[in-house]
């Protein structure tokens, strides 16, 4: 209860400290974003690029994809940034969003330890991974926090036929502070969990979880973009946000960001881009 409450906290000096530039009359916009982007880095990258070239400042609010369309809902946010198709359907089919805009890309992995009690390592199927964890009753860390990586987990458990229960399978009480900090809390397990690529790569170095399977089509994990509707929400900056919208989906602009982040420190980057815009360049 009292995280709950230190969340609400935070989120209610933000969203004061929001209205105080509105005031100021400086052009400004308020994204709510799902964790993972916010901690890889991403989003401060984007949104620092774009105000230094058109002026239009973007704060965020961090929480997972539940939380920050339920934000949304209560008009207190311009645009959503978000990777849980299913919540992000119903949103736009309750009038709340415009349309749902497809932005990057990156992949979800089932990291354990190195030892593998499991024998999951090589595994080309996420769901008979599952199915192995399950069998051996392995300890298992979900985020149980309807963000979009615990959707995605649960979408993976539906497609293998199984509904997780038992002492093996474990729900982090504080899986609503992200996939850093559940990562965290499996690797100090000795247990299982999916979790997305880039918070893996961010924390390789300081834990000893290891990646044991990846590839699988059905471990994508596609990242879009929701404005709000003005017509639900006649306050929002409509505006600016379809600029950021335009700025962030654009092949000369965000998509160049997204395509070269995280190559310098990983090797590899972090994201992939997926606007329309960047997939017709692919094309030609």
């Amino acid at each position: 209860m009292k995280v709950f409450a230190g969340k609400c906290l935070v989120l209610l000096v933000l969203l004061c400290s929001s209205l105080a530039w509105a005031a100021d009359g400086d052009q400004f916009l308020f994204l709510s974003s799902t964790i993972g982007p916010i901690d890889s880095g991403i989003v401060g990258a984007l949104e620092d690029q774009f105000e230094k070239e058109t002026g239009i400042r973007v704060r965020h609010v961090g929480a997972g994809t539940g939380a920050a369309l339920k934000l949304a809902t209560k008009c207190q946010i311009d645009l959503v940034m978000a990777h849980a198709k299913s919540l992000e359907e119903k949103f736009i089919a309750d009038g709340f969003g415009t349309k749902r805009i497809p932005l990057m890309y990156n992949d979800f992995v089932i990291v354990g330890p190195a030892a593998d009690p499991a024998t999951i390592k090589g595994e080309k199927s996420a769901t008979g991974a599952l199915k192995k964890i399950m069998d051996k009753g392995v300890k298992f860390i979900s985020r149980g926090d309807k963000s979009g990586t615990h959707v995605a987990e649960m979408e993976l458990w539906q497609k293998a036929g199984i509904k997780p229960d038992g002492a093996w399978y474990v729900i982090y009480e504080k899986g609503s502070e992200g996939n850093a900090a559940t990562l965290k809390h499996t690797d100090s397990q000795a247990a299982y969990t999916v979790i997305d690529r880039a918070t893996y790569l961010s924390l390789k170095d300081s834990i000893k979880m290891v990646i044991l399977v990846e590839g699988d089509e059905a471990l994508l994990n596609y990242i879009s973009l929701l404005p709000v509707n003005p017509a639900k929400c006649p306050k929002i900056n409509a505006t600016d946000t379809g600029t950021f919208v335009r700025w962030l989906t654009s092949p000369q602009k965000g998509q160049l960001i997204i395509r070269d982040f995280g190559k310098d420190k990983y090797g590899s980057p972090l994201f992939f881009p997926n606007s329309d815009e960047w997939q017709k360049t692919q094309k030609k």
